[in-house]
């Protein structure tokens, strides 16, 4: 089990909580000092490290398979008109230039759901060219309201093939309070369909948009899926 490097500063930190526990447990209570503060101190760490874990995933062989992008639950399946996508395009502070192969065409949102508990390395939907198209402020609302699919603080990332595209939202919480995309901000990156590209910190959403007309869906809202690994549709 690979453990990702972000998780050192929040060690320190848990640590420095750790010792201020115990230095206020001397005061108050010093036969319970080191037991409590180093009770505290493993199960934070322990927490910690399981939350930043970045398991080893051996992705479908299909080509025409579109995986998800994020370990939790598929939260939301939601089509949009083209007029309504473009409302969303807005609000989002996308480019128009940046959406242009969904400009006059349907669009189908899948939203994952990430808890405390799950990965949260977040995955390539497919093969093709990843773009970093911005990291956009915004509220930080709970992300398991559809409102926050709209308003809330995300990075959004372009992946085309000659065959589809997929746009992906890593959107914030008010626990998330950082995005990460690992891959160069300034130019596209080729990836295959399941490499790791970024991480959501503590609780977050995942949204994933594709043109409508390019695919068939393979999961249903409710469905629990594993990034990189479960196939929620096919390319046509």
């Amino acid at each position: 089990m690979k453990i990702r490097h972000e998780v050192v500063p929040f060690l320190l930190i848990a640590g420095l909580v750790a010792s201020g526990v115990w230095l206020v447990l001397r005061v108050l209570a010093p036969e319970r000092a080191f037991a409590t503060a180093g009770l505290l101190l493993l199960v934070i760490e322990g927490y910690l490290l399981w939350f930043f874990r970045n398991p080893v995933r051996v992705s479908p062989m299909d080509p025409d398979a579109i995986l998800s992008g994020a370990d939790g639950v598929v939260a939301r399946i939601t089509t949009f008109s083209p007029d309504r996508f473009n409302a969303i395009r807005m609000l989002a502070g996308l480019k128009p230039e940046d959406t242009v192969r969904f400009q006059n065409r349907d669009v189908l949102r899948i939203s994952v759901f990430l808890s405390l508990m799950d990965v949260h390395v977040n995955r390539s939907p497919l093969s093709g060219r990843s773009r970093f198209l911005g990291y956009f402020p915004g509220k930080h609302l709970f992300t398991f309201t559809e409102k926050s699919s709209d308003v809330n603080q995300h990075n959004s990332i372009l992946i085309e093939n000659p065959r589809t595209c997929c746009l992906v939202n890593q959107i914030v919480g008010p626990v998330c309070r950082r995005v990460i995309y690992w891959l160069s901000h300034t130019e596209g990156v080729a990836v295959a369909a399941g490499d790791a590209f970024g991480m959501m910190k503590f609780g977050s959403r995942l949204d994933m948009y594709f043109p409508a007309a390019d695919i068939a869906i393979r999961v249903k809202e409710g469905d629990r899926v594993q990034a990189g690994v479960s196939v929620i549709g096919k390319v046509i």
